[in-house]
């Protein structure tokens, strides 16, 4: 049994047979939302019984508690992907808000008629809708890098044909949440600064997995959330470069993010405040905070290695059952912690819905994703994702029922 179950109320009442709601779930769905430990709820009841108040604005000590709290979480996810300096961590409300943030604060800021965004096929819809919209505004042109069909993996020539003199943003997921596979972020980065642009990084999915370095990583931006790595819905972060936030307009006004206001002006608070308009969501980014200190303490060697033996014991499963085709690479190394699936003959809603009924949780749809399986040729498909709370046992008994849905689904082989 893996000893880090019992940091998690989810967990801990399954394994001691407490739960009547979640009876014995497994569940495979963390690409989606994470399970949270103790500590992180913990962390939240005690700044609401304890610290709540309006931070940034008090002058009572109550106030300034609170707003302790919210800086230190601010510190904590700072130290979490080695920013060399805290005001350059903005909260926001998720990976989208964030990459929202970036498009269009910097994106109109700097975008012209002809210039070129540069995204891939695989991204999700928060790291392509907002660069669709701004480039409508600007009259720039949305280009896509292309992956492999059976591998997932761009190649260095579509690298280097795609971004160009007339690249000025390169936004790219760093782990895909469909395909799992780890873009070669830092090569991206090299090209589009070699022609001038800036690297924009969805980490959502990479946060929660890999160790992240963002001065390494060779990033201007990278957008993560709080809910997929233990931490609460509703809280993101969005890193970037301190100049470049500097230079940028706020994205939303009012509230604590002003510095004066006149009834015909108004100048804008410093980093990183000028980006946070309004009253700040202080219980989740300390629980955000909570978040990263115990990813942690848990250690990203025994996350990689625990997603790395869940995800060859589900790769290397599936092949050996009969119609189930794997979408994207079929070497388990290649992918991180998430496996996408299809099964002939049976719509991915009903494999989800049958596994439901077996007490086993996956997810089926887009993966909003469709301009990838669009690529792909695939309209839908089901998901399974792990994490390092997950077991052994867990994965056989998924495979176990797996291997049966076609045969509950009428189909006699």
């Amino acid at each position: 049994m893996n000893k880090y179950r019992k940091d998690f109320p989810f967990f801990k009442a399954i394994d001691e047979h407490k739960s009547k709601e979640n009876a014995q779930l497994i569940y495979l769905d963390t690409s989606a939302t994470s399970q949270r430990p103790f500590l992180v709820i913990d962390a939240m009841s005690h700044f609401y019984a304890t610290d709540n108040a309006n931070p940034l604005r008090g002058l009572y000590s109550l106030s300034e508690r609170a707003t302790q709290a919210y800086e230190h979480a601010r510190d904590l996810v700072a130290n979490f992907i080695n920013a060399k300096d805290s005001t350059e961590v903005i909260f926001t409300r998720n990976t989208t808000e964030s990459l929202n943030l970036v498009a269009y604060s910097y994106g109109l800021s700097n975008l012209k008629a002809d210039d070129e965004v540069v995204i891939t096929i695989m991204e999700h819809h928060s790291n392509i809708i907002p660069w669709q919209q701004v480039c409508r505004q600007t009259g720039a042109k949305l280009v896509f890098m292309e992956c492999d069909k059976d591998t997932g993996v761009i190649s260095r020539e579509e690298i280097e044909t795609k971004i160009t003199n007339k690249t000025k943003i390169v936004s790219c997921v760093h782990i895909s949440n469909v395909l799992g596979v780890t873009n070669p972020i830092k090569e991206i980065a090299a090209k589009a600064h070699s022609v001038g642009a800036v690297m924009v990084v969805d980490g959502a999915q990479s946060s929660p997995h890999i160790k992240i370095d963002v001065q390494e990583l060779g990033a201007d931006f990278f957008a993560m959330s709080g809910h997929k790595l233990c931490g609460p819905m509703g809280i993101g972060a969005l890193w970037g470069r301190k100049e470049l936030l500097e230079a940028m307009p706020p994205f939303l006004t009012g509230g604590e993010m002003i510095e004066y206001v006149t009834k015909d002006s108004a100048t804008w608070a410093e980093l990183p405040h000028k980006f946070e308009a309004g009253t700040v969501s202080a219980g989740d980014a300390v629980g955000m905070g909570a978040a990263v200190r115990y990813i942690q303490s848990v250690g990203f060697d025994f996350i990689e290695e625990q997603d790395k033996k869940l995800t060859k014991l589900l790769v290397e499963g599936m092949k050996n059952i009969p119609h189930i085709n794997l979408v994207g690479p079929k070497n388990a190394d290649e992918r991180a912690g998430i496996v996408t699936f299809t099964i002939d003959g049976v719509h991915p809603h009903d494999i989800a819905s049958l596994l439901s009924d077996e007490n086993i949780a996956i997810r089926a749809g887009h993966h909003c994703a469709q301009p990838l399986g669009q690529y792909l040729g695939i309209q839908s498909s089901a998901r399974a994702s792990v994490y390092f709370y997950n077991t052994e046992k867990e994965i056989q008994t998924f495979l176990e029922k797996l291997a049966q849905v076609r045969k509950w689904s009428g189909y006699k082989d």
